[in-house]
């Protein structure tokens, strides 16, 4: 059967790779090692899908609105106005900026389909587009879909991993016609900061490229101010910026987020997913809506428990012998290889794949999130910090035996 060279650019995806290996871990799990012994269960720390719950206010909204028949109904764009004025009202809230919701607020199955699809919106096929790297792989996917050509801008961990956008020839500003940030950073966990974005903002006015800003974890930031586009004044110009309800607000299953942008970008985008898809049910949308407008603190609870997590993480993980760079974003550790696994010659992929096998931990390999991610591995905080701390003991017992 043909298949299409689109596809094979692809690949098979990091976490679909993880997805095997923990489920051939927890079918062995089922049985007995080889010596005989039980082995641990698996504990899946790769997933940035918290164990947190949504606010019992969205979730009322959301089975309250199951009874009604219109949400067993699709849902064109026209029925999503509720929503968009919700977004709307949340974003002169958030960032004291007006937005109109007729034309620059589009409803998203996830904030991944919008980075995904938006490629296939702005660009055309071999045009150049910016991508961070580490990046996250739905916006290496959007550009290979959009069979557009990749150009990485390298961050460094010694520099923070702030962008260097004068690493780019002048030639090669000219050239681009889509950039695609996203801080606070995901695999990272650096919060990073304003004057980033504004940067990005600036070269994107001088070079006439479209600036799409990732920011579904805008909420929690645990040092610093999360920056975001609509801050800066000129956002109408050049941008697009994607939201998610799955990080500030639990939602993650329920694939809810949308984005804010210029005009053009979100009629552009609105135009795409008019041939692809229709939107969630309005129960769904209920419950987006009660999010904003009745648990709007939400996230502040979060970034407590977020907060303790990471402190006795990466105190666990410390006092194994693997040292840890403390992130100022919540939900994620980002971490070297451990000396000992580097002296024998392991990538970040044989890495995880033998720590799963040797410890019942599954992580996610670096590699995953781009060339800049070799050598790293990403561990989602998302157990309570007793579950967490044991299997830092399970890692560390692991390590010893390695």
């Amino acid at each position: 059967m043909p298949i299409s060279e689109r596809l094979s650019r692809l690949g098979s995806g990091v976490f679909a790779r993880n997805d095997q290996r923990k489920a051939a871990y927890s079918a062995r799990a089922a049985g007995r090692g080889p010596d005989g012994a039980p082995l641990p269960p698996l504990l899946d720390l790769s997933l940035g899908s918290t164990d947190l719950q949504p606010p019992p206010v969205a979730l009322a909204a959301i089975a309250a609105g199951l009874g009604r028949p219109e949400s067993a109904s699709y849902c064109l764009h026209a029925a999503t106005l509720p929503f968009r004025e919700a977004v709307a009202a949340w974003a002169r809230r958030r960032f004291d900026v007006a937005v109109d919701p007729e034309t620059e607020v589009l409803l998203l199955v996830g904030s991944q389909e919008g980075t995904a699809h938006l490629p296939l919106a702005v660009l055309n096929p071999g045009d150049p587009a910016l991508l961070l790297d580490p990046y996250y792989p739905s916006h290496m996917g959007g550009l290979h879909l959009a069979s557009a050509e990749p150009v990485l801008l390298p961050l460094d961990p010694e520099a923070g991993w702030r962008p260097d956008f004068d690493r780019l020839s002048p030639s090669q500003w000219q050239a681009l016609k889509l950039m695609v940030l996203g801080f606070p950073h995901n695999p990272t966990a650096t919060t990073g900061e304003q004057a980033w974005l504004d940067g990005a903002v600036e070269r994107a006015l001088r070079h006439d490229v479209v600036l799409a800003h990732d920011n579904p974890y805008v909420d929690l930031a645990l040092d610093g101010e999360a920056p975001a586009l609509l801050r800066h004044p000129d956002w109408r110009r050049c941008g697009i910026e994607f939201f998610s309800f799955s990080k500030s607000w639990c939602l993650g299953g329920y694939r809810l987020a949308f984005a804010i942008g210029a005009e053009d970008l979100i009629t552009a985008l609105r135009q795409l997913k008019g041939v692809v898809d229709f939107n969630q049910s309005l129960a769904l949308q209920a419950g987006a809506i009660a999010a904003l407008e009745r648990a709007p603190h939400w996230p502040e609870q979060l970034r407590g428990v977020y907060r303790e997590r990471r402190d006795r993480m990466a105190a666990a993980l410390e006092a194994q012998g693997w040292p840890v760079r403390l992130p100022s974003m919540a939900l994620y550790l980002w971490l070297q290889i451990p000396e000992v696994a580097q002296a024998r010659g392991l990538d970040s992929e044989r890495f995880c794949a033998a720590l799963l096998e040797g410890s019942g931990v599954c992580l996610t390999p670096g590699n995953g999130f781009g060339p800049g991610g070799e050598g790293w591995q990403r561990l989602a905080l998302v157990h309570p910090a007793a579950d967490l701390e044991a299997g830092a003991a399970r890692i560390g017992d692991w390590l010893h035996r390695f």
